[in-house]
């Protein structure tokens, strides 16, 4: 019997691993998909007689619709308490909206390819809610920054296929295969493929709280099996099922009135007694949403900053730029492995303070010397890589605190939903990040001077409230217990 757990439990942590392998893979889809449409969509969208401004529309239609949609896909797998399903129904709507890019007929059906396909990608709330409920708190943060950086990969290895797609000049069937088309149907390939790894490799594992008590309590039936009598063990089998199912319900209590009510009713509403505002108008909960808006914005309001400025000042062309976003990518991607290896051996508080200073850091080295640059070509080029890696350097810091931190200040329940409020909140900064910097690529120190207030704004908040920014200590069965690990 003994042998049996063993392999069952192996069995566990190999799905397990198998399903983190395809979170990864589909976040490095993710970063693909942006890296192969993102420089075509300006010269695809001119193609289409589309006025100027029909770009910025382009590019926040896929956020706006994953801000919507985040949230309820969330809700979804806390009540349902699966994600498995819900990532294979959002795909279709990343396959429909890269294939409705694909076809292309007018700027109008451009814009609705990207609104469809943002939809998919609101499922990474659900994804993120089920990495919370699958890891421990200690690994969490390294969990998340692998994550991350599978997105990263994916942004790096986007380019490549750029090489080949730009070359495709073929009709298939009544439509155009070309170099602002193909990214369309190719992603959309690549979405229909990540179905069937979905299908073959992805698991709903139990959560590892409820299955870490499911082998303690197999443990004390064995010792107590081993000790009584065995008319006894019918009787102490049963009890050991009540009781492993009530924690899989999410259910503190043993009794077994309240167990035979969830085995005639279905898994508890995670949502009973959920209030929106105590959950997410607490201070370490606005503190770590706030770090999450400010730092996507001050990044997306850079992205829109950087091409312009090399243009202008070194006269960079596509080759250049392609070069400055690929030696970006590797930093990032160093840096979230380095932010993995950091918080296995740091607490996530300190991890997100450092990454702040270090973007206050940079912002600072920007508005000093790159608002107006002097002293040559030669140290015009060197401020600027200065400053751009200070900036990416602090990125992976805060980026994986904050994820963490925030799935340990809120309910474990209603994680799922409580991810899709967080990157609603990204979604949103993605959407003015850009709008910001657009409107000020003329008035560098206005813009830079704005960021660096928001970015002092919550350095301040972090310090105040830096005692408050670790998991709470939980009371579960009367016995209390600081599960931060």
């Amino acid at each position: 019997m003994k042998g049996s757990k063993k392999t069952s439990t192996m069995d566990n942590t190999r799905k397990r691993n198998l399903t983190f392998f395809t979170i990864g893979l589909i976040f490095m889809l993710s970063g693909i998909e942006y890296a192969v449409i993102l420089p075509t969509i300006w010269r695809y969208l001119q193609i289409l007689e589309a006025p100027p401004y029909f770009l910025g529309l382009g590019l926040s239609a896929f956020s706006l619709s994953g801000l919507l949609t985040g949230p309820l896909f969330g809700f979804w797998s806390d009540r349902s308490k699966t994600t498995k399903s819900i990532i294979l129904f959002s795909n279709l709507f990343e396959i429909a909206g890269n294939f409705m890019y694909f076809l292309g007929y007018s700027k109008w059906l451009l814009l609705c390819s990207r609104l469809v396909a943002g939809i998919g990608a609101g499922a990474g709330s659900s994804i993120f809610g089920f990495l919370t409920r699958s890891t421990l708190p200690e690994e969490r943060a390294g969990i998340f920054a692998a994550v991350m950086a599978c997105r990263q990969a994916g942004l790096l290895i986007g380019p490549a296929f750029n090489l080949f797609l730009r070359l495709c000049d073929f009709k298939l069937g009544p439509f155009a295969v070309n170099k602002y088309t193909s990214p369309g149907i190719f992603m959309c390939l690549l979405w229909l493929l990540l179905q069937f790894v979905v299908l073959a490799l992805y698991w709903d594992v139990p959560p590892i709280k409820s299955e870490e008590e499911g082998l303690r309590m197999e443990m004390k039936q064995e010792d107590e099996e081993e000790e009584a009598p065995l008319i006894r063990g019918d009787e102490q089998l049963a009890h050991t099922y009540r009781a492993v199912n009530l924690d899989q319900l999410g259910d503190s209590s043993s009794s077994s009135s309240l167990s035979e009510t969830h085995s005639l009713h279905g898994v508890a509403n995670p949502f009973k007694n959920f209030s929106a505002s105590r959950e997410f108008l607490r201070e370490e909960v606005v503190v770590v949403l706030t770090a999450q808006f400010i730092t996507l914005f001050n990044q997306t309001a850079l992205e829109t900053m950087v091409t312009p400025m090399t243009q202008r000042y070194f006269s960079f062309g596509e080759l250049g730029n392609s070069l400055m976003y690929s030696l970006c990518g590797v930093e990032v991607i160093l840096g979230f492995f380095f932010v993995r290896w950091l918080s296995g051996k740091v607490a996530d508080r300190a991890v997100l303070a450092g990454g702040l200073v270090i973007c206050c850091f940079a912002c600072v080295w920007c508005l000093v010397f790159l608002c107006n640059p002097r002293g040559g070509y030669g140290w015009e080029l060197t401020a600027f890589i200065i400053g751009v890696f200070l900036q990416l350097l602090g990125l992976p810091f805060v980026a994986v605190s904050q994820v963490s931190l925030f799935s340990k200040v809120t309910a474990e329940k209603t994680q799922g939903f409580s991810q899709g409020v967080r990157r609603s909140v990204g979604g949103l900064a993605t959407i003015l990040g850009p709008l910001w910097a657009g409107g000020l690529i003329n008035n560098l120190y206005v813009m830079l001077g704005m960021m660096l207030v928001l970015l002092l704004m919550v350095t301040v908040m972090t310090a105040l409230s830096y005692k408050r920014l670790v998991e709470p200590r939980v009371v579960q069965c009367g016995q209390s217990s600081d599960s931060g690990g």
